[in-house]
């Protein structure tokens, strides 16, 4: 088995169960989660209201201690939480909500971590390409201890290869987590299109999209919470880390996939490849907008090895792996569909990723040009 299931673990569910069958009338309880200062964790606390919301207008604004989440000092630290995006809640069930929040400091100013404002202004300005993304959310199952689940204690598992996609005790690690963040994704209505086993043991791949514009960004973040709250049902850590493991270990990715409306019409090559050759000419602006730590995150993961483009070149191919841009070989012979953007990291900020892209090649501008 992946990891044992211990019959203190299980009386817990079964006394959490108890509490949350009971009835609770008209009221329900909102979850409101945000992006903290690190611009890659989430934080979350819950407000009862008293009817169930219908819409984003009917959630209140509410606030938090940013002086406790690297956002504000203690002698002024009430940060603003605005909600954006709502769905089921998985968790609680019912009536309940999760909702995603915007922060604003006291002036009403983004935090520096809040980058869905300004994406969510730069999608408003080419909703006519109609763009779309998928992103490849890659992630590593760890102990509470930091170490890979499933691996052994004093030493490493067998060399990779037998692991992606894979079935078997001895091959995959962790297939219940996996499973139940799926099924999770799928009742809160989370544009989840698939998961997989990844080619390091107990790392895993979920995929979220197509999803239009800003849409992209709010589904991820939500998933990621999510996977974050399933495993802590079940005493592990997910890492987004984009190098757990050093040595001959893959590393993680978010794998962003993109097209526009022209892409995606008969002959759409012709755009696909004109979108190629804009983005080689901002790699390093990108490379700084892929990961929370402008670069350095992914510097220890793309090396050139493990399915990666050097972090230093630019280059594309079809069903290359080892490009920083891959033009999927269905997509070569249909001539139309989208490009898949290699380089962000598993612990991006997807409205930067997002963003980047459409400012490159719809844009075809930033802001210091």
């Amino acid at each position: 088995m992946a990891f044992p299931i211990t019959s203190s673990q299980g009386s817990k569910t079964e006394t959490l169960l108890k509490y949350l069958n009971l009835a609770q009338g008209e009221q329900v309880q909102v979850m409101y989660v945000w992006i903290d200062g690190t611009g890659e964790n989430v934080r979350a606390k819950t407000k009862t209201l008293n009817a169930e919301p219908h819409s984003i207008e009917e959630l209140p604004i509410w606030n938090y201690d940013g002086s406790s989440t690297y956002q504000a000092e203690g002698s002024n630290s009430d940060v603003y939480l605005k909600p954006v995006c709502m769905v089921s809640d998985p968790f609680r069930g019912g009536k309940n909500k999760l909702v995603l929040c915007e922060t604003f400091k006291y002036n009403w100013k983004p935090t520096e971590t809040n980058n869905r404002l300004q994406c969510k202004k730069t999608m408003d300005l080419v909703k006519e390409a109609v763009p779309w993304f998928g992103i490849e959310q890659e992630y590593t199952l760890m102990d509470v201890d930091g170490h890979p689940l499933g691996w052994p204690k004093n030493g490493f598992p067998a060399p990779q290869g037998p692991y992606y996609c894979g079935v078997g005790a001895n091959k995959v690690f962790g297939r219940d987590v996996v499973e139940s963040h799926y099924r999770a994704c799928i009742y809160a209505g989370i544009k989840i299109g698939g998961e997989n086993a990844e080619v390091m043991p107990s790392q895993w791949e979920y995929q979220i999209g197509p999803c239009e514009g800003i849409e992209m960004g709010d589904h991820l973040w939500i998933s990621r919470f999510m996977l974050h709250r399933v495993c802590e049902d079940f005493n592990i850590v997910a890492s987004l880390d984009p190098k757990p493991v050093k040595g001959d270990w893959n590393g993680a990715g978010c794998h962003t996939n993109f097209s526009t409306i022209g892409m995606r019409a008969p002959e759409g090559l012709i755009e696909i490849e004109a979108a190629v050759d804009k983005l080689s000419t901002q790699h390093d602006r990108h490379i700084r907008c892929y990961d929370p730590n402008k670069g350095a995150d992914n510097a220890r993961r793309l090396t050139g090895a493990h399915e990666t483009s050097p972090i230093t070149d630019f280059s594309a191919g079809i069903a290359n792996r080892g490009c920083s841009i891959r033009i999927p070989r269905q997509v070569g012979e249909d001539r139309c569909g989208y490009l898949e953007d290699r380089r962000p990291a598993s612990n991006c900020d997807p409205y930067l990723v997002t963003e980047a892209i459409v400012k490159t090649v719809i844009l075809g501008k930033w802001e210091d040009d």
